[in-house]
């Protein structure tokens, strides 16, 4: 168990928006940030921070809370792990008991995965850095290609030794289950015989945006040996190769900093730019370039640069990639290398200003670089020049936005020499024909019986008295501390008729907490919604002991479902904000105007919800055989009738 007074620290310490820009590109919006949504593909960022109140929202999916939550939520984290994590992210220390067998047993499948991935990572580097075999073997690859110590250690690369079960063996004496070196792919059950998947190999290590280890790949040593020169993890609960890229949790900061990311085939490619000074560089691990990886980017950063080899399957792989990167609402650009090089071995030729002059003035525009494709096969052919000008307008038609769309055809216009009005024709038969393939896919899936679809925010339902209910917390969150005139109205006669009552006016000073507290009070209310109330409560004895209703704070004592509601309530409020209306000379009330007011109005609202509440239930008991018992319901009713008339005169309302 970690001790209150460090979860105190650690919330203290940490800033949510830091630790969510390590993970999304966020960028001013007020006083608030935004950038787009880490667990949604959108073409606007709806995605928004707070830092004064310390809670982050995603308009997108209806995800929200404080920095523990977004961790869970997007890193699949325990709240334990969580703040392990701040802790080691702002260096501070965490008291840890040793772990006893049946505290181990009880850890989630996905926890215990990550430790054998943590323990192997360790395991690997001390292989390369710490025995003889690693040193002469492994070291020395690195050393003839160039490798510094720095380098290899900022990647945690490592080494495994050319033995069947050395890794496998170090694990389980360690304590760790067979289980999990099996599922992490670490360890092979072959016909009960456990061997080391990766034998013989240099290791690099695969992080996710925060920095744990997913899964490794592994490169040959023995060329000799007929196997595959790399191999990766399989497959599994927490490594899925199509939606990570090799390099990302060392270069995220320096992508946010040069706002572009430059995306390479191989680990070493990553490592040798890096080397060079390039430090916003990233790889696909192995795999062709995937949509998850383009978003996983986009987070980030709305710009990427590609370098493909020179050679053929290089310009096959940067034209699969444009179409797929331009679609996501992204600007790329593509430089392809000297035949025969990779960014490995280019970067080993020239010194670091010479790279980052090349990588400066030999990247294009995707429409350049086609059309240079086109020129370089030196052909006057109308017929190719039309499959190539077709092929790029059905590059731009995928791109998500009009203005982008139109600069870029009449670039084409001007590089191709054809007229603009003949582009756009094309572009829009096009798109006719994208839409036309679109609707057919979406006639196909209505046929299938389709799950709830997973990005969609599933909103609660909510009856009247929860709305009233989160009305009432939204006033104690935003507005609690503050001191308002409260409008309130004294019975002054009561008519023989009757009818309304006579009523007057009065007004008086009260903290809207207090006035909230002091007439649930009266009434002797609680909140319907346990969520509500669980919010409520931590509000009211904060305020009642006289302190100022302190949000981060709250958020620390109360359910991660209760944080989240918080976070919704708070930044729901600031997602639509007026602006420049004084420019079109309108006066526009602040929404804090007649708070006074909307105390009262919520107020009474919510005992006229609670009367006819009562009413209805009185009118099903009108059933009962008894006579006298119906005399004493029906004189109830009267009286609720009463106060609910009352109720109205002071909303100003007639029945």
């Amino acid at each position: 168990m970690i001790k209150q007074e460090t979860i105190e620290k650690i919330f203290e310490t940490a800033r949510v928006e830091e630790v969510i820009g390590d993970f999304v590109n966020l960028k001013r919006a007020g006083s608030n940030l935004k950038g787009y949504s880490p667990f949604n593909d959108e073409k606007t960022p709806s995605f928004m921070v707070s830092p004064s109140k310390q809670i982050w929202k995603d308009f997108s999916s209806g995800k929200g809370g404080n920095v523990i939550s977004f961790l869970m939520e997007y890193e699949h984290m325990t709240y334990p792990e969580a703040l392990r994590w701040l802790a080691k992210r702002y260096h501070i220390e965490i008291e840890e008991t040793e772990q006893t067998d049946e505290e181990r047993q009880k850890r989630s499948e996905r926890e215990s995965m990550y430790l054998v991935l943590e323990f192997a990572k360790n395991w690997f580097k001390q292989q390369l850095f710490e025995t003889e075999t690693g040193k002469s073997v492994g070291l020395g690859y690195f050393k003839q290609r160039g490798f510094r110590h720095e380098t290899l250690k900022t990647y945690e690369t490592g080494f495994s030794p050319d033995q069947n079960d050395a890794l496998t063996q170090a694990a389980l004496k360690k304590g760790y289950k067979k289980e999990f070196l099996i599922k992490t792919g670490l360890t092979v059950d072959s016909n009960g015989r456990l061997i080391d998947r990766f034998r013989g190999r240099i290791m690099f290590p695969i992080h996710s945006l925060s920095g744990r280890v997913l899964g490794f790949g592994g490169r040959i040593l023995n060329n000799e040996k007929k196997t595959a020169k790399y191999i990766n993890s399989p497959e599994n609960e927490v490594y899925h190769k199509s939606k990570i890229l090799y390099g990302i949790y060392q270069a995220k900061q320096q992508i946010v900093k040069e706002d572009q990311c430059i995306l390479v085939e191989g680990y070493t490619d990553v490592m040798a730019l890096h080397q060079a000074g390039i430090k916003n560089v990233v790889a696909s691990s192995g795999t062709a370039l995937t949509v998850e990886q383009i978003q996983l980017i986009k987070r980030l950063t709305s710009n990427i640069l590609v370098i493909f080899d020179g050679d053929r399957a290089g310009i096959s792989a940067a034209l699969r990639g444009i179409d797929m990167i331009l679609e996501q609402g992204l600007n790329v650009k593509v430089l392809l290398l000297p035949e025969g090089e990779d960014p490995d071995s280019f970067s080993q030729k020239i010194s670091s200003d010479e790279l980052l002059l090349y990588l400066h003035e030999n990247q294009q525009d995707f429409i350049n670089f086609k059309a240079g494709l086109w020129q370089d096969r030196a052909t006057d052919d109308p017929i190719k020049k039309g499959e190539l000008i077709r092929n790029i307008i059905e590059s731009i038609a995928k791109i998500p936005g009009y203005i982008q769309q139109e600069i870029y055809v009449k670039e084409v216009a001007r590089i191709m020499d054809i007229s603009e009005k003949v582009l756009f024709k094309e572009l829009a038969l096009v798109k006719t024909g994208n839409q036309r393939k679109a609707e057919k896919e979406a006639a196909r899936q209505k046929q299938v019986l389709k799950p709830v679809e997973k990005n969609k925010a599933i909103e609660p339902v909510l009856n009247k008295r929860e709305i009233l209910e989160r009305e009432i917390i939204k006033l104690l969150l935003l507005y609690g501390n503050r001191e308002v005139i409260i409008e309130d109205w004294q019975i002054k006669e009561i008519p023989e008729d009757n009818s309304l009552p006579l009523v007057e006016k009065v007004e008086r000073k009260s903290v809207i907490a207090e006035e909230i507290y002091k007439q649930l009070q009266e009434d002797e209310l609680e909140f319907s919604n346990p969520v509500f109330n669980e919010i409520y409560n931590k509000i009211i004895t904060q305020s009642l002991n006289g302190k100022a209703i302190d949000i981060a704070r709250l958020l620390t004592e109360i359910p991660e479902e209760a944080a989240r509601l918080v976070s919704d309530i708070l930044l729901d409020e600031e997602k639509y904000q007026l602006a420049k209306w004084e420019e079109y000379q309108v006066d526009v009330k602040p929404k804090d105007a007649n708070l006074g007011w909307h105390v009262m109005d919520i107020l009474l609202n919510l005992r006229r919800l609670l009367i006819l509440d009562l009413i209805d239930r009185q009118k099903e008991a009108l059933n009962d055989t008894d006579e006298q018992k119906r005399i004493e319901i029906f004189n109830e009713i009267k009286d609720y009738l009463f106060l609910y008339k009352l109720i109205n005169g002071k909303l100003y309302r007639i029945v």
